[in-house]
């Protein structure tokens, strides 16, 4: 029965996620509110709403725009139950944008199969992703996932090896030009990020944890099942999927190494573990299956959030 109101993409189906997602969102805005007793920052507010809705926008177009997954939307109700796993995610302005530069990137590095102007892609995701990196240091991981993508795509032209290095000057020069003249304490703020910290001990009550858990389980079932299924996907789409299964690890790895560790941080990974839990569902022939997979995921996630409130 749930199944059958996300498989298919109608304005209905947006709608719903776009509703939930803002009501989710003023839900965490209004209990952090109440727990610290400060004005709403309507300025703030309004950016996040706007970033969330095209991150979801993003995510959706990718999908859809490249074949990755039938004609449901699956993969955005994935990403809003991710969200509502680590809810604080919803509050944290520089992880949202960072995490839309990421989007934008790899929009331009999926697209890659289809051969057209491989020059300009490389370089708009690779300073995509230099962008990102102002936001949040760690995202400059992902520019691995640029070279991941030429080696499948365009490596006999050593040309597309070095544009990468191009897009980072760019992005420095203009970056320094603008900190410089307009706000120093940037450069300080992004050089304080290039630390590091592997200690998983943030957790301030055991709801977080239980969250971390029920999403490390989610994510090895998924990663491990298109891993494994990989050969059975289409041929031409296998490269695109590979692609995502390495975004995910860069963005574990992101979340493993920042200094200033949360839940949030694994925002990171929601866009490619999302399209491997679509692909799962979609492929699969048991509808029972298919349920059981959804309800479990729509359960857990809604305890995750509201234990968190």
């Amino acid at each position: 029965m749930i199944t059958s109101v996300f498989k298919k993409s109608t304005i209905v189906n947006y709608t719903l996620i776009g509703v939930l997602l803002l009501m989710f969102f003023f839900l965490y805005q209004k209990s952090g509110s109440l727990m610290i007793h400060s004005e709403p920052n309507f300025s703030k507010t309004g950016t996040n709403i706007l970033l969330l809705l095209s991150s979801f926008f993003m995510v959706n177009f990718t999908v859809k725009k490249n074949n990755l997954t039938k004609d449901s939307s699956y993969t955005i109700l994935f990403f809003l139950l991710f969200m509502m796993i680590s809810p604080s995610v919803l509050k944290d302005n520089n992880l949202l944008f960072a995490n839309f530069f990421l989007l934008l990137a790899i929009r331009r590095l999926i697209s890659l199969q289809t051969l057209k102007a491989p020059k300009e892609k490389i370089f708009d995701a690779s300073m995509w992703i230099f962008i990102a990196a102002l936001f949040h240091f760690w995202c400059i991981l992902f520019i691995i996932l640029v070279y991941i993508s030429i080696i499948f795509h365009v490596s006999r032209d050593y040309r597309n090896w070095l544009l990468p290095f191009v897009a980072f000057f760019a992005t420095i020069v203009i970056f320094m030009v603008y900190a410089l003249a307009f706000d120093k304490t940037w450069i300080a703020h992004i050089l304080s990020q290039t630390q590091t910290n592997f200690q998983l001990d943030y957790f301030t009550n055991n709801y977080q944890n239980m969250a971390l858990s029920f999403f490390a389980v989610i994510a090895l079932y998924f990663v491990f099942s298109m891993v494994f299924s990989l050969t059975n996907r289409p041929q031409i789409l296998q490269a695109s999927y590979k692609k995502m299964i390495f975004g995910f690890l860069i963005g574990v790895t992101v979340f493993l190494i920042s200094p200033q560790k949360n839940n949030a941080m694994l925002l990171f990974t929601f866009m490619p573990l999302s399209l491997m839990c679509t692909t799962n569902i979609e492929y699969s022939q048991n509808k029972m299956y298919q349920e059981i997979v959804l309800l479990l995921l729509i359960l857990g996630s809604f305890f995750s959030f509201f234990s968190q409130l």
